[in-house]
């Protein structure tokens, strides 16, 4: 730490005002805000010299080519540590965050996922021209020995962990043979090994790379795939494929492309980094014990299922059946991703008690509306519902009910994006008063507007005392 705050002296010429330990990436190195009296860096610890040793000569490449990546102002003697330019707190992950969330992108986030990968082909072509990769870490090439590490990584931290029976010995002979797929184009190109969307900043607008210290010679397919079949992604198929003609006509403004060929040595490395994320999940969730990545498997199960769905690998024929059986297990059943989040919402009165929930999964929540003003103790509003306008403008003039609803709103949508990241059918909200008549009807009738609109979930309504069901 000491020598950090030594670093941000001699290369700003400032004292060190602040210092902030940022979030952990998970890796072995540690990140700090450093701030002075004018200037504001990152400095970074990382344990590997030679790892931190690669960011730092891939940077300076990088920078020569004119591709967005902070620049690494100085580093230790050691180089144990070193500062770099701060880019802020936004990653594309959370960029891209309601997308993610429902599974519909707008506008702005489509433009920025379209500007993320046209600038892919930069680091891959230009970003391998003139690059030693000697001093790429820890290899300096995609080769067989790291393809059968990741393979047997699935095999033994996933595979094995799911009690899924299986010949080892027929599933090494199809993992020879995908191996020898997989290095069929010896390009000379930059394989950037973990292109995905926490890899990405973004700076009014526009996109900067970081995390590329364990890139290396390799084929361009590895980072598509890495980065359009990311399992938490959300992308559509039509998405998807959007964002690959992008990428493949800034391909071409560097490289010929035969796109029949692309797209067939692609699906190879589709399968590969799924089976690679699955074995990083298990190792993490099984071994590590710990729960966020195995929260991630049923996204990388559902996209297992998807190309698998596209036809028999017929290269691969043990293997293809290993991984039928896998997205068929039990405890991966209830985990299709074509299976939409439906979202129950009934208006209720009290003195009938609170609807059960027929889904049988109980719990969700019952919110009490009788706080609010009732009109239905005045006479002029006996015979109208939560649904009427003179109802309506009673409601919302009082401004009770508006304030209950704005605090109501965030809880369910936290609770309705859990639900569909983990796969969940069914949740349930109630809103309750003394008639079932007036404040439950408004706030659950609102309630189920606001979800349908916000999510791509099915919503079902009831409106009990009145007799009343919607679906949106």
């Amino acid at each position: 730490m000491e020598t950090l705050k030594s670093l941000f002296a001699q290369t700003t010429g400032e004292a060190l005002e602040d210092i902030y330990e940022l979030p952990s990436s998970g890796s072995n190195r540690r990140y700090f805000r450093l701030t002075g009296k004018k200037q504001v860096l990152i400095g970074v610890l990382g344990t590997s010299v030679e790892e931190n040793k690669a960011f730092w000569l891939l940077d300076t490449h990088f920078r020569t080519k004119g591709l967005p990546v902070p620049k690494v102002l100085a580093h230790s003697e050691d180089f144990h540590c070193y500062l770099q330019e701060d880019l802020g707190d936004t990653l594309l992950f959370d960029a891209i965050s309601k997308g993610r969330s429902c599974g519909s992108f707008d506008d702005n986030e489509k433009a920025l996922l379209h500007k993320v990968i046209a600038q892919l082909p930069g680091f891959q072509v230009l970003g391998a021209q003139g690059l030693d990769f000697s001093h790429c870490y820890p290899r300096p090439e995609f080769d067989k020995r790291m393809i059968l590490w990741d393979l047997n990584y699935f095999k033994y931290c996933f595979l094995k962990a799911t009690g899924l029976e299986f010949n080892e010995s027929r599933m090494e002979d199809d993992f020879e043979k995908m191996a020898t797929t997989l290095l069929r184009d010896q390009a000379s190109t930059f394989l950037y090994r973990d292109f995905q969307s926490r890899n990405v900043m973004v700076v009014d607008g526009n996109p900067y790379f970081i995390d590329f210290q364990g890139g290396r010679k390799g084929p361009v397919y590895y980072d598509v795939a890495s980065f359009l079949w990311q399992a938490k992604a959300q992308y559509s198929d039509e998405l998807r494929e959007e964002l690959l003609q992008t990428y493949l006509e800034a391909l071409r403004k560097l490289t010929p492309v035969d796109e029949a060929d692309f797209r067939t040595q692609l699906r190879h490395f589709v399968i590969f980094r799924t089976m690679q994320v699955l074995g990083a999940y298990g190792f993490r969730g099984y071994f590590e014990k710990k729960p966020h990545f195995m929260q991630s498997v049923p996204y990388a199960i559902d996209n297992l299922r998807r190309i698998l769905s596209e036809g028999e690998i017929e290269e691969y024929p043990y293997l293809n059946d290993v991984l039928r059986q896998l997205t068929k297990m039990k405890q991966f059943a209830d985990l299709s991703g074509t299976r939409k989040l439906e979202v129950t919402i009934y208006s209720f009165a009290y003195k009938k008690g609170i609807p059960d929930d027929i889904s049988g999964n109980g719990g969700g929540y019952v919110f009490d509306c009788r706080s609010i003003n009732n009109p239905g103790k005045y006479e002029h509003y006996k015979h109208f519902t939560g649904l009427d306008k003179e109802v309506i403008d009673f409601l919302e003039e009082d401004g009770g009910i508006t304030t209950f609803l704005d605090h109501i709103y965030p809880l369910a949508d936290a609770h309705v994006q859990r639900y569909i990241e983990r796969k969940f059918s069914h949740l349930m909200f109630s809103f309750g008063c003394t008639g079932g008549q007036h404040r439950s009807v408004y706030s659950a009738q609102h309630l189920a507007e606001h979800i349908a609109k916000k999510f791509d979930v099915k919503v079902s309504l009831f409106h009990r005392e009145q007799n009343i069901e919607k679906t949106f």
